[in-house]
């Protein structure tokens, strides 16, 4: 049987296609054949009978109008990208992975999709969603064990380079949606600064939170799309030296479990061994209090984000997220209110917490454990927690294996619109882990950096 696992260098694949080495019409086709080849066990991707026709004929139209010398080819030249199917995509309608009619969903094409397509990308198609991007699962599954989930509410994106379907997928994340399926994937996900991208043409989960990623199978290749994706990316704001790093000590962090932390503990001393400073740091304290003010916050905007809705088709939604609408009912303006200000208040209790210890990054385990054995569930958001409430670019990388074969991640987070300095760091953080692994001789079979375009890991 075919590996579902397959890496995927988006950078590489990018200057092949800018170069004219590799061509956008016969990326397009490969595509669609590992799609085909594939996706019947993944489903990452929203089903869509015509794609190969239609991304066949956007690759055409590219290579028609495209640049004749390289170097005034765009970055992302050719390169097929996955959409979750809660970002509006002129000529593909729009299910947010609900049972409401699409034309009741439709809306004007996203400004992250206009930024992919000025960049020279192809849309490959929708990625499959938890519904509305909350907590009810959609058909995804883990592509390094298909009876496992591969993590939400951006499933198919993660799964899809995962899986090798496309080397680049845009994601949302409200609480944990981005980097918890990107640890359970064993791939690389950024979430950049809340209010990094705009979230225009997006169906909304919670406004206050919402925020556009994307993964790939590396730090790289991130880095070649954040400056395509991001406001007012500063190339030149990237530092030198290694980061201070600062490990969360605490109630937050004990909500991992047991082979986490032991994983975790590991990650560090290997990152200790390469020369970075890890001071273990004291914060929340009240991190139960900080739970319940993001839930507060979280199921108000739910609930006013589907009022029109849910008014409507309340009995189409699923459990899951029909109760999370009703309780959001049930919270006042007031209630809201406080809970905003005390985020506030958090947001600048943590800055200066860092600050004072002298840390430049948080780690810690991007998911409570491995992948859950289980396609009912999509996993714990809670170790995104307060990063998401703080509104702090996070990225996981890669980090090993459970030990039932299955990927851990390791979780980076900045100061708020640090996005710059978090990817430099990552790159380094991610040689680090990387030389770690490989000097132990483990076969984590979870990436093969430098690995040929294309190339399958083994499954094992």
């Amino acid at each position: 049987m075919e590996t579902l696992l397959r890496y995927r260098s988006l950078v590489r694949e990018a200057a092949a296609l800018r170069s004219g080495a590799d061509d956008p019409v016969a990326a397009a086709a490969r595509v669609c054949d590992r799609i085909d080849a594939i996706d019947e066990r993944v489903r990452a991707f929203v089903p869509e009978p015509e794609r190969r026709g239609r991304l066949l004929e956007a690759a055409r139209r590219l290579t028609a109008a495209g640049a004749r010398e390289p170097a005034d080819r765009p970055p992302l030249y050719g390169i097929p990208v996955g959409v979750k199917d809660i970002v509006h995509v002129d000529g593909l309608p729009t299910r947010a992975g609900s049972e409401l009619p699409p034309e009741v969903l439709g809306g004007a094409q996203a400004a992250v999709v206009d930024r992919l397509l000025g960049a020279g990308a192809l849309i490959a198609g929708k990625t499959v969603t938890a519904e509305f991007a909350v907590t009810a699962p959609g058909p995804t599954r883990n592509p390094h064990n298909p009876a496992h989930t591969p993590g939400g509410s951006s499933s198919g994106s993660a799964a899809a380079v995962a899986a090798g379907m496309v080397p680049l997928a845009i994601g949302t994340q409200t609480v944990g949606s981005m980097i918890r399926p990107a640890a359970y994937c064993g791939v690389v996900g950024f979430k950049p600064s809340y209010g990094r991208i705009p979230t225009d043409g997006v169906i909304p989960n919670a406004v206050g939170f919402d925020t556009l990623g994307c993964y790939a199978a590396d730090v790289a290749g991130v880095a070649l799309a954040a400056p395509v994706l991001c406001d007012g990316w500063r190339p030149e704001a990237a530092g030198a030296g290694l980061p201070v790093l600062g490990i969360p000590a605490g109630p937050y962090l004990e909500r991992a479990d047991g082979e986490a932390l032991r994983a975790f503990e590991k990650q560090t001393e290997w990152l200790r061994a390469a020369g970075y400073a890890v001071r273990e740091v004291p914060v929340m304290g009240d991190f139960d209090q900080v739970v319940e003010q993001l839930f507060t916050m979280n199921r108000y905007e739910v609930a006013r984000a589907h009022a029109e809705w849910f008014g409507r088709f309340g009995d189409r939604y699923r459990q899951e997220t029909a109760a999370a609408i009703r309780q959001g009912h049930s919270i006042g303006d007031d209630v809201y209110e406080a809970a905003r200000i005390r985020r506030a208040a958090f947001r600048e209790r943590l800055a200066a917490e860092a600050e004072a210890a002298g840390i430049d990054l948080w780690i810690s385990p991007s998911a409570t454990g491995p992948a859950p054995g289980d396609l009912t569930v999509t996993g714990k958001s809670i170790m995104c927690l307060p990063w998401s409430n703080a509104g702090l670019p996070s990225l996981s990388l890669p980090a090993g294996r459970a030990a039932n074969g299955l990927p851990l991640g390791l979780q980076l987070v900045g100061p708020a619109g640090a996005d710059e300095e978090l990817l430099r760091a990552a790159a380094g953080i991610e040689g680090a882990i990387e030389g770690a692994i490989g000097g132990a001789g483990a076969a984590t079979g979870v990436r093969r950096p430098g690995a040929e375009e294309g190339g399958a890991h083994a499954h094992r």
